[in-house]
């Protein structure tokens, strides 16, 4: 795939393949100074005769992904949006401390969203952005009307669904081409379904070194190989055994944010996903004021299940 002329220009695409004939909305790339000198970065979306209008959902991604990860599903929202890079993720800078956990995530994206938003937010996460979405409503409730989290719950199992993840970024963190990429993510059932799908997710995903080599934008990628990498051999037992850089994500500060949440929240898991209907009753016992929602979707559900995501958000939103 040759680079575009510029991000956004594979809305077009992406809205013929949804079957959304509606106009498209404007995208823009956002930058904001952070006060240690890193910077956030995110995407706002404007639809059509709404251009002044400030965005009323918030959308964080997961662990491995970016803002774009997002695209369909707001062409289905048709509401001003706002989709953040976390830290480590696309554009934005890499943490020095390697710390990608919920509550150290939260600060930057509510200066985010204090930042490019005029009002609480419909605030969506999936899988680490969702965890991330909770510490933020949690710990800043004046900027979170409506709390969604996507396929994740801090009860999941890191040894069942999330061992997916973990063995995809566990290989190499450098290719030869893009091509590389996009076999390695069908490979382990990755990418959105489609072939091309899979290169629109890596394009995104990936950039091209001066030597000429691909590698991972994100940080986690990194950290994951690294981590594998410094394994004990298979019958031998580490001498101060670290959480990886999955199963750090989770954890009992989650169900400590959501606890804490005074939003209306709603979790929402794929069929397929990593949230099981163990998981998911937990969540529910645990939170029984939340309402609980089924799409026909694997872990990704805004790829796979991007138009009923889109139209529910659209809903909880407030206009139909």
């Amino acid at each position: 795939m040759s680079d575009p002329f510029d991000e956004f220009s594979f809305l077009p695409e992406q809205a013929a393949d949804a079957g959304i004939d509606d106009p498209l909305p404007r995208g823009e790339r956002l930058t904001l100074s952070l006060p240690d000198g890193r910077v956030l970065s995110a995407l706002r979306y404007t639809p059509e005769g709404m251009t002044d209008a400030a965005p009323v959902v918030t959308f964080l991604h997961g662990a491995g992904l970016n803002a774009h990860t997002w695209d369909t599903t707001v062409l289905a929202l048709g509401l001003p949006a706002l989709s953040i890079d976390l830290p480590g993720h696309g554009d934005s800078s890499w943490r020095d401390d390697f710390a990608y956990v919920a509550r150290v995530l939260a600060p930057d994206a509510a200066a985010g969203i204090d930042a490019w938003t005029t009002g609480p937010q419909v605030l969506v996460g999936q899988s680490l952005g969702g965890l991330t979405a909770a510490a933020v409503a949690a710990s800043r409730p004046d900027l979170v009307r409506e709390l969604v989290v996507i396929d994740i719950t801090p009860g999941v199992d890191p040894n069942a669904g999330p061992t997916q993840i973990r063995q995809f970024f566990a290989g190499p963190t450098d290719w030869a081409s893009r091509d590389e990429l996009v076999d390695r993510a069908l490979a382990f059932g990755l990418g959105g379904g489609t072939r091309r799908k899979a290169e629109r997710g890596v394009y995104f995903n990936s950039r091209i070194r001066p030597d000429g080599r691909v590698e991972w934008k994100h940080h986690f990628a990194h950290l994951a190989a690294a981590m594998a990498a410094a394994a004990p051999p298979a019958g031998t037992t580490a001498p101060s055994p670290q959480p990886d850089a999955v199963s750090a994500v989770l954890g009992e500060s989650g169900w400590e944010d959501l606890a804490a949440v005074a939003a209306p929240t709603t979790l929402i898991r794929g069929s397929r996903g990593y949230v099981t209907e163990a998981d998911a009753s937990t969540f529910a016992e645990r939170l029984p004021e939340a309402s609980v929602l089924v799409m026909e979707a694997g872990h990704n559900v805004q790829e796979d299940a991007a138009i009923e995501l889109g139209r529910t958000l659209r809903d909880l939103a407030g206009n139909d």
